[in-house]
């Protein structure tokens, strides 16, 4: 029983970095070599359709079946320049990972032999099952057609031997069973509602793009270790381990020098994304022992997610070529921090124009101020909804554990702009002075104040920050979909600048001027979302109850927080902006209360079989060994004597009695309790039923096998321990 374990350590300790093969050639050089870029798509397409291609990218124009075939024919031929064989439509299912079925390029060619072939029709769309993938009772087993169609936003790119065409996933009857669709719809709602506002001040605004920058951070651990624990193969994360006696309390692996096994990977991960388009820029140690980050170049929203899809897929790829496994779990291992992605969001126009910076003159602070309150709003009045849109059942061991952000929504705006906006609630309309034109207002001082790009300090605590010329949703998770967070707020802004502009141009057609009436809008907003506004510490008791008395969404059960999606104000937001209808997201959120109930319905089965296999044979022969050893000192010594030299012994034997019991009873009424659990139909039932229930007892569980982990011999404990599993490099 201790070969293995001791064999596997000794296994990582010897580890060595693996050699990376690094193209001759600047980082410039090879960026994009296996994306089909503008620049392939001019060289291997005719012009007149490389630029109706750019122009359904750019500017969302229609993309006509005509030009499909022209498109197809220039994607093979470079593609099979790289040796490519097979081609797949690439989406993002409710499954939180990719999907992809592989088809070769070959056709019959009417003479009893092949050739290869790609046809416009196959690039365009294909018909994955959409019964087999998670749809909410959308399809039935007996209604398995779906559609994959051809994104043109988001270009194709290789992998190994397969060209991977990013897709949008739909159903026979047209509702969405992905990620893309929507995120694509919201994109195109705060475009529009964006565009509409920006023409306030520049009329030749015509597309506003959203910006995304994700901040990926991960766990490494050695392959070898990573297959002695059960629990980490099956639900990514530790379901038992005594923390280590030194984790992170030294802080010294923060920023640390990168350890050369891990910066092999990170190399080899790096040169693969930046030949896949991915601008991965940073790299570093994070907090916990083992964890790390890496962090691209701000791109387009689409674009940003796929990438990050793309490079999760990726990690785990090159991560075994180096002897490591990823691990993307929110929180894989307790008493250490967890996993997060943290979105930085911002929104610019074709113009040039980052909105949520500030600016040099007061008109374009002006500009700034509209978006950044209406952001505000839009947080303030959907705040349930994006806590909803960042939670899941690995999620939820992350949020609020002095780490990362607190279930509940607020944002942080730092000194000097929640002093702008103070100032601006408390002017009155006798302060304006219009400088005429579109050159921007004054108001009882000479103009707003410019505002310098980094013009705060950073608040860990606050799950929605600005952060100087964007705004920093801090509390999505590491394994998640960074879509789903931008669906939420991309539509919650959109409907709120529609709001806006209506609220402002109903005071214009009463004769109120321009400015007067942003202004006038903005102050009542500026005093109705103050709640959102907090600047202090998210983590504190105080904070809880303050918010709860702000009205805010102070709900933690994670299947009674996706009901913030079918609320009457979510629902119609969705509908009202083309984003989504209520059926899509009645099936959404059925889809998230069963995943909930798989994981931890998965988790309760690996703890039940690890005890039964690992944890209660493993103590129950310690303590065998224990009692053999009091016996043979009664037949040593005088029994006043033996019972002295055995009394910790004989404490030991006890308190493994008494762990043993514990462990094996609530094993029972656990599996006792998921039997009646499962018996309930509504799926949102059982999700609360196993939240409330199941879930508290897998806590009170491992803490007996935690107890046992100090207690029995080293020697004999089968499964890798947190001082091995946290500190192989």
């Amino acid at each position: 029983m201790t070969s293995l374990r001791f064999s596997v350590v000794e296994k990582a300790f010897q580890a060595k970095p693996q050699p990376v093969a690094v193209p001759d050639c600047r980082p410039s050089e090879y960026f994009g070599k296996y994306v089909f870029n503008r620049e392939k798509m001019f060289k291997y397409l005719p012009s007149t359709v490389y630029a109706r291609l750019v122009d359904a990218m750019d500017n969302g124009a229609p993309m006509d079946r005509d030009i499909a075939d022209e498109v197809a024919a220039g994607m093979k031929r470079w593609a099979s320049e790289l040796g490519v064989t097979h081609y797949t439509h690439w989406f993002q299912p409710l499954t939180e990972g990719t999907a992809e079925k592989h088809d070769a390029f070959v056709e019959h060619d009417g003479k009893g032999g092949m050739m290869e072939e790609f046809s416009g029709k196959l690039l365009v769309q294909q018909e994955p099952d959409a019964s087999s993938f998670p749809n909410g009772g959308i399809r039935n087993t007996f209604e398995a057609r779906g559609y994959s169609a051809w994104d043109p936003s988001s270009p194709v790119f290789v992998v190994d031997d397969t060209l991977c065409i990013p897709t949008v996933f739909i159903a026979y009857t047209g509702e969405s069973l992905d990620y893309k669709a929507p995120l694509l719809k919201a994109l195109s709602a705060v475009n529009k509602a964006a565009v509409d506002v920006c023409h306030y001040f520049d009329p030749d605004v015509k597309k506003v793009m959203a910006y995304l920058g994700w901040e990926q951070e991960y766990f490494l651990v050695d392959e070898g270790l990573y297959a002695a624990r059960p629990d980490l193969l099956l639900t990514g994360r530790t379901l038992m381990g005594h923390e280590a006696s030194k984790n992170q309390q030294l802080e010294d692996h923060y920023f640390g020098a990168i350890p050369s096994r891990v910066a092999a990977f990170m190399k080899d991960l790096e040169i693969q994304a930046l030949e896949l388009g991915i601008p991965v820029k940073t790299r570093h140690n994070e907090v916990a022992p083992n964890q790390f980050e890496l962090a691209p170049i701000f791109e387009e929203c689409n674009l940003a997610v796929d990438h990050n899809m793309l490079i999760m897929s990726l990690m785990r790829k090159i991560a075994r070529n180096h002897g490591f496994r990823v691990l993307l779990h929110e929180k894989p291992f307790k008493g250490v921090n967890g996993s997060g992605k943290h979105n930085n969001w911002s929104l610019g126009t074709d113009t040039g124009v980052l909105l949520m910076a500030p600016g040099k003159t007061a008109e374009e602070n002006l500009r700034f101020i509209i978006f950044i309150v209406n952001t505000l709003m839009a947080v303030y009045r959907h705040n349930g909804l994006l806590k909803a849109s960042i939670m899941s059942a690995t999620n939820a061991h992350r949020l609020g554990a002095n780490e990362a952000p607190p279930a509940i929504i607020s944002s942080f705006l730092g000194d000097q702009l929640s002093k702008v906006l103070d100032h601006m609630e408390e002017s009155t309309s006798d302060d304006l002075v219009s400088l005429g034109g579109k050159h921007g207002l004054k108001l009882d001082i000479p103009q707003i104040p410019e505002l310098l790009i980094d013009n705060t300090d950073r608040n860990r605590t606050s799950p929605f920050a600005f952060t100087g010329n964007r705004f920093e949703f801090r509390a999505v998770g590491s394994e998640a979909n960074c879509a789903s967070a931008m669906i939420a707020l991309n539509t919650a802004v959109a409907e709120q600048l529609v709001i806006f502009k209506t609220e402002v141009d109903a005071l214009i057609e009463k004769g109120e001027p321009n400015i007067s009436a942003i202004v006038q809008v903005l102050r009542k907003y500026i005093k109705e979302c103050k709640p959102i506004r907090f600047d202090g510490n998210g983590y504190s008791d105080e904070w809880k109850e303050e918010a709860a008395r702000r009205g805010l969404d102070c709900e933690t059960s994670c299947p009674v927080i996706f009901d913030n999606y079918l609320k009457p104000e979510s629902i119609r937001m969705f509908e009202s902006t083309g984003v989504m209808t209520r059926k899509e997201l009645e099936a959404r959120n059925e889809v998230k209360w069963e995943t909930y109930t798989k994981k931890i319905q998965i988790e309760a089965r690996v703890l039940g079989d690890l005890v039964m296999n690992h944890i209660v044979p493993v103590a129950t022969e310690y303590q065998s060994k224990l009692i053999d050893n009091v016996f043979k000192m009664k037949g040593l010594f005088c029994e006043e004597e033996a019972a002295s030299l055995s009394a910790e012994n004989i404490a030991l034997i006890k308190k493994i009695a008494e762990h043993t019991s514990y462990i094996k009873e609530h094993v029972d009424a656990m599996v006792a309790a998921r039997k009646v659990a499962n018996k309930i139909a509504d799926e949102r039932e059982k999700a609360i039923a196993y939240h409330d229930t199941i879930a508290p007892m897998l806590e009170q569980i491992r803490y007996h096998i935690d107890k046992l982990e100090l207690i029995v011999d080293d020697q004999m404990w089968t499964l890798p321990k947190y001082r091995e599993l946290l500190f192989i490099r």
